[in-house]
Formats: C-alpha cells, structure tokens, sequence
C-alpha cells in the first residue's frame, strides 16, 4: 500500500507542477507530450492526476501515529550514579 501512496503523490506533484507552468508560462506540458489536450493519451493522464490528487487528499484526514516521547534525563543524573562495575551485588 505504501507504493499506491507514493505513485499517488508523485501523480499530485506532477499535476501541481504542470498547473505551475500553465500559470505562469500559459504552457501546458501534459498536453505537448500527449499530443494535444482533446487527445485519449492527455484525459488519461489527467485521469490519473486527478485519482491520484483523491487520494493524495485522504492525508489530510488521517491521525498520525503517536511517536513516543523523549524522556529527559536529569543532566546530573551521571554524577549521582556509581560507575558501571562499582556496585556490589547483594
């Protein structure tokens, strides 16, 4: 599943960048490659763009995994501690 994801998201960064050249040199690289906007070849690929912007969007409502914490230990704690192999056993 988590190569679905990452195809899903390179689809999203794809789209993102072709909308990118389109606003800002009105060129649209999906439809030079494809041959022309109306053709089969471009609909697929903006299909795909489109799929992959869907599911790219269900990240938004998912709960990250909770990372456990990172205790703190008291910086003295080194002096308070006898040395490894000091201590006698009982």
């Amino acid at each position: 599943m988590d190569t679905f994801r990452k195809i899903a998201l390179a689809l999203t960064i794809i789209g993102a960048l072709n909308w990118g050249l389109v606003a800002l040199f009105n060129f649209d690289a999906v439809a030079e490659l494809a041959g022309g906007r109306d053709t089969l070849v471009a609909r697929i690929i903006y299909g795909l763009v489109a799929i992959g912007g869907l599911v790219s969007l269900s990240y938004l409502f998912r709960d990250e995994p909770e990372r456990p914490l990172r205790v703190e230990q008291d910086e003295y704690e080194w002096q308070t501690r006898p040395p490894a192999g000091m201590m006698e056993e009982k």
